[in-house]
């Protein structure tokens, strides 16, 4: 049996591109609908029911992390494959926690990609080590931090800190 995969990205030639991907691969993955937005994807899922679900991070209306904690509310259950061309540490430690099981750039190679999402349809997680490894060591680095700042500051001093790491202006805090 093929992979069914409901594909989500905004930009028509990606989405495109992928599609003649995976036709071009039809004795193992099978697209069963392609979407160019959150809210179809999250419809996509419900009526087809995917093996694997791959996913633009950064879309317009919705982007991919909202997708990912809303099929979280919704108690939605998909493997899924996020696809971007850039993504900061700290969406990558969410997505990891949403349930995201691969991460593919899209400056990586069509086979890395099919490789992820064969890996992925069997249980097995596939993020690129080096953007693991960074996302997870920076939130490391935050939290030592955060932890030397609250050993050594006063609860005021830390109260103020958190007000201004929210931007609010010193007449505010004051």
């Amino acid at each position: 049996m093929p992979i069914s995969i409901v594909i989500v990205d905004d930009h028509p030639i990606v989405l495109h591109g992928l599609e003649q991907l995976f036709a071009r691969h039809d004795q193992d993955f099978a697209v069963v609908a392609s979407c160019s937005s959150g809210p179809l994807a999250l419809a996509a899922v419900k009526a087809h029911k995917p093996d694997v679900l791959l996913l633009d991070l950064r879309m317009p209306e919705q982007d991919g992390l909202a997708v990912l904690r809303q099929m979280s509310d919704q108690r939605m259950t998909c493997r899924t494959v996020l696809v971007t061309a850039s993504i900061r540490d700290e969406e990558v430690v969410e997505a990891v926690k949403l349930g995201v099981m691969g991460l593919v750039l899209k400056e990586s190679s069509p086979d890395a990609l099919l490789d992820c999402i064969r890996r992925v349809h069997r249980g097995e997680q596939w993020i690129e080590r080096e953007t693991a490894t960074r996302a997870f060591r920076a939130v490391l680095t935050r939290e030592a931090a955060e932890r030397e700042a609250s050993a050594t500051l006063t609860a005021r001093e830390m109260e103020i800190v958190r007000m201004v790491a929210q931007g609010l202006r010193n007449k505010l805090i004051a």
